[in-house]
């Protein structure tokens, strides 16, 4: 299809810690260079890679996890296989299993997840090493009381085959799922209280257990937990050597649904840490400690949060996004303190702002645009003065052609009161005194 519309929208690549940026435009590799304001062409740019499909690239299959993993030092390497761990010395190439007792038989399994953690839960990997290759935390997964959930691949081959998957379906049970901790200097095996004592159940918090992490002096193993309702959601630290856990945050939201992987920014120290909560019934950030202390409510708006971009910890400042524009829709770009003081938009709320910040913290690239505003591209201190505008967009051919912009509208929810926005995409030929077919589009999930 031939193009239509140049578009004012480049990615950039930040260089020199910060101080220069390069980008690709009309078929050229440009480079702005921060300290003496000036925009120099470097070459032909080359063959843009085709984007890869969602998070696939370099990944596991869907629903799985990585089958190895290898220690910070290189030393060691943790293998699945066959339903268990083993621990290879990538010298010596010797190899120890860490566990036995995993088959098909018994339907247990470590060092690996079941679909639901890979699918819906973004566990990637089922081994964690500690930052000193000491220890290795590992899943142990029980699908004993699992239904099954038959396949048939292959089927336009001349025989097909079967994948047998353990598959809870709603209301169906789920696994009874466990972390462990094998350390290499005692080559023993701790299990953590993961469920503070209680059994598994449909009710306990820690019916899910995922977003695993050490903690950056390597002391606790950090994890989210979760009922199987999830209207809680706890952040749970872990002691290896005792296999005991307590609560860093607990969110609770009794009548509707909690975030089960809150968004988690942390600080240089790695003890504080910025949360996105929905507490209130919108997302804001809070400041807390791992001891569970909170520190300072860094937003409390009446809009949504979006991310945090990047935290200038010398400054003391937090650079974050929010829908804070002339409609829920437009995102922009802010400023707070770490004390939660001064909180200050950046951007024009006219329009919606994709950021891309600089490595110091000193500068951004804001890519504006509406749903019928085509994008321009510039560079801004971040005081808030454009520096030098990077791309525009071209629509005269898209003119030419008589093609008709998107247009928004509003209704009402059920509720009566609550607005919600929609966007009506008009074919060239369009006539109002005509009736057309209206398409449109949902998106439908289940649950586990």
């Amino acid at each position: 299809m031939r193009e239509v519309a140049k578009l004012g929208s480049v990615r950039v690549t930040w260089k020199d810690e910060g101080q220069a940026l390069e980008f690709v435009r009309d078929g050229q590799q440009w480079r702005y260079d921060l300290r003496t304001r000036k925009l120099t062409k470097i070459g032909e740019a080359k063959e843009q890679p085709p984007m890869a499909f969602a998070r696939r690239a370099g990944m596991p299959e869907r629903g799985r996890q990585f089958t190895s993993a290898e220690s910070p030092d290189k030393k060691y390497k943790a293998v699945y296989r066959d339903r268990n761990l083993y621990l290879v010395d990538q010298t010596t190439k010797e190899e120890i299993a860490i566990t036995t007792d995993g088959s098909d038989k018994t339907r247990v399994k470590y060092g690996t997840a079941s679909w639901v953690y890979g699918e819906e839960l973004d566990q990637i990997t089922a081994m964690w090493w500690s930052p000193d290759s000491q220890q290795i935390a590992f899943y142990r997964f029980d699908e004993k009381e699992v239904p099954d959930y038959y396949l048939q691949l292959d089927q336009t081959k001349l025989y097909s085959k079967m994948d047998i998957e353990p598959y809870p379906k709603s209301g169906q049970p789920n696994p009874v799922v466990d972390l462990m901790v094998y350390d290499l200097r005692s080559k023993k095996i701790t299990t953590l209280d993961v469920r503070q004592g209680q059994p598994f159940s449909n009710e306990v918090v820690g019916h899910y257990i995922y977003g695993i992490n050490w903690t950056k002096d390597g002391r606790e193993l950090l994890f989210f937990r979760a009922n199987r309702r999830q209207n809680i959601t706890e952040l749970a630290a872990a002691d290896p050597a005792t296999g005991k856990t307590r609560v860093v945050v607990r969110e609770e939201w009794p009548t509707g649904w909690a975030e089960n992987s809150p968004a988690i920014t942390w600080l240089k120290d790695g003890r504080r840490f910025i949360l996105v909560s929905e507490r209130t019934g919108y997302k804001n950030l809070y400041l807390y400690d791992l001891s569970g202390k909170l520190l300072a409510t860094l937003t409390s708006h009446p809009f949504e949060v979006g991310s945090v971009l990047a935290v200038d910890e010398k400054a003391g400042l937090v650079y974050y996004t929010a829908r804070s524009g002339d409609n829920p829709m437009k995102l922009q770009l802010h400023r707070v303190s770490l004390a939660g003081k001064n909180d200050r938009r950046l951007t024009d709320p006219a329009f919606n702002h994709m950021i891309d910040m600089s490595p110091d913290c000193k500068y951004y690239v804001d890519i504006a645009q509406t749903h019928d505003i085509p994008p321009v591209t510039r560079l801004y201190s971040v005081s808030g003065k454009m520096i030098a505008e990077l791309a525009k967009s071209d629509l005269s051919r898209f003119e030419t052609l008589g093609l008709k912009k998107a247009e928004l509208f509003t209704f009402k929810a059920a509720d009566g009161q609550t607005d919600l926005y929609g966007l009506l995409q008009f074919p060239s030929n369009f006539d109002p005194g005509k009736k057309i077919s209206l398409a449109g589009q949902c998106l439908c999930r289940s649950s586990h």
